[in-house]
């Protein structure tokens, strides 16, 4: 009888070294899936929060136009000041929608990326699904008869142990595939939640950039219709001329000056004859020729010292050579513009642009994107006004561009 109960605890002694043995093992295993489906849910969970204080920055960067028109209600007076500061709000504006174009097309790979995880975790849910099923089925069919076969069918103790030992890594196998299949489930259910989230988010923010635009074109609205608005009062016209050829003045001047250093300058570029490349690849069509032209705004017949071309707002302005920036400022007249020096005596200009990506001193070479398209300065919509000087002396932009395919309006 004492010999047949230390056998008994001999054997569950035995068992339960080797239940501990193989356990161990098993169970690391199991904490170390544990660990990472908790990264993978945390880094999920992570990703929704993320994308709702998205949404809620998105919010807090609206422009308020109301507040914008009060502004450039106290600068109406002054016709320079006026559309400098609508020019800056212009320029504020269409960087927004700029960034907001990056964020959509970003937000959108986001997008790509997560529904391509929701198919993967929605595979391997279904993949453990049915393992799960399988090993339901086999142990409601098999599993008493399983262990009581270990227990009666070994032939020997080490060979009893060595079935136990199975019996054991079995049900931890069980154990942690439930855990995986548990924790498939969650992964799936959290995944589509941070995919509704992003898509949220991705229709806040086109939400917003058409706000934005709207915007912007009640700006461009305002300011052209602020600046044709000459009424009848004789008097109120020609001071408005005057402060427009005062304004052309001011440009040719500013640009004489900066010509006048090139000398000083060692630019140290030569023009060798070839064709510009088009500095306006975005062009839909030329809409005013170089020549003298009554002007549409001020009505009066002036020279248009370049070339209009018609292209989206915020889209790029090339380099139409290498050179060096002898400008990239703000004026009047001109807008937002970039001077660049070719050689000693050729000169280009390019103006009304909402961005500046280059500053003076600045060297590039032909194709670089040195500004953005816009309708800053004396412009009525969206386009590049291109100038070429020869000698400080305006000259036909086309002659050295390549042939236009395109649209012509004139």
């Amino acid at each position: 009888m004492k010999k047949a109960i230390c056998r008994i605890l001999v054997l569950t002694l035995a068992v339960g070294v080797c239940r501990l043995a193989v356990t161990l093992p098993q169970e690391a295993e199991v904490v170390m899936a544990e660990r990472t489906n908790e990264d993978e849910i945390s880094k999920l969970k992570n990703q929704i929060s993320d994308s709702k204080s998205e949404r809620d920055a998105l919010n807090a960067q609206k422009s308020d136009l109301v507040k914008i028109r009060n502004q450039l209600k106290q600068s109406k007076d002054d016709l320079n000041n006026y559309i400098y500061q609508v020019d800056t709000q212009i320029g504020t504006i269409q960087g927004k929608i700029n960034d907001l174009g990056t964020q959509v097309e970003t937000k959108r790979g986001q997008i790509a990326n997560v529904e391509e995880e929701l198919e993967s975790a929605m595979r391997v849910q279904e993949v453990q699904y049915e393992q799960m099923k399988d090993r339901i089925k086999f142990m409601y069919e098999r599993g008493n008869y399983m262990t009581y076969d270990v227990l009666t069918g070994s032939g020997s103790f080490p060979d009893m142990l060595n079935k136990a030992q199975y019996v054991v890594q079995l049900a931890e196998y069980d154990r942690m595939k439930l855990q995986e299949y548990m924790s498939a489930v969650s992964m799936v259910e959290l995944t589509k939640e941070a995919l509704e989230e992003e898509k949220l988010t991705l229709e806040e923010m086109i939400r917003q950039q058409e706000q934005e635009e709207a915007n912007l074109q009640a700006l461009m609205n305002e300011k052209q219709n602020e600046m044709s608005g000459l009424n009848d009062d004789i008097a109120t016209q020609e001071e408005k001329i005057k402060q427009f050829e005062a304004q052309i003045a001011a440009a040719n001047a500013e640009i004489a000056a900066m010509e006048s250093e090139l000398s000083k300058l060692q630019v140290n570029y030569t023009y060798n004859g070839e064709p510009f490349i088009w500095p306006c690849p975005s062009a839909t069509m030329l809409t005013s020729p170089f020549g003298m032209r009554l002007h549409p705004i001020y009505k009066v017949n002036k020279l248009h010292s370049g070339v209009d071309m018609a292209a989206p707002g915020g889209s790029p302005i090339l380099a139409a050579a290498d050179g060096y920036v002898l400008r990239a400022g703000w004026q009047s007249s001109m807008g937002n513009y970039v001077m660049l020096a070719h050689s000693d005596s050729l000169v280009t200009v390019y103006m009304h642009a909402s961005a500046l990506y280059v500053k003076a001193g600045d060297h590039v070479t032909a194709g670089t994107t040195i500004a953005a398209v816009g309708s800053t300065g004396d412009s009525t919509g969206n386009h590049l006004h291109f100038s070429v000087r020869v000698n400080g002396q305006y000259v036909e932009p086309l002659s050295y561009l390549p042939t236009w395919t395109g649209r012509k309006k004139f």
